[in-house]
């Protein structure tokens, strides 16, 4: 019998993946408030914080799902 064990590097993806979906929806969480939506009616683009969110969160994930299925 041979002993599996889930190397560093996927867990460093799973890690890595659950960070990104954790930042994307507090980004959307961000969206939601009032100053956001007062400077997303008179600018009609959502503000930098919301925006660094969502990509932080686009780019954690991407690399997580590299790394766990270069493994």
């Amino acid at each position: 019998m041979t002993k599996r064990s889930i190397s560093g590097v996927k867990i460093i993806g799973i890690v890595l993946m659950v960070v990104g979906v954790g930042l994307a929806y507090w980004g959307y969480e961000i969206s939601g408030s009032i100053g956001s939506q007062i400077s997303q009616t008179f600018t009609g683009v959502a503000t930098d914080e919301v925006m660094i969110h969502y990509i932080g969160g686009a780019v954690s994930f991407a690399v997580g799902v590299y790394l766990y299925l270069s493994q």
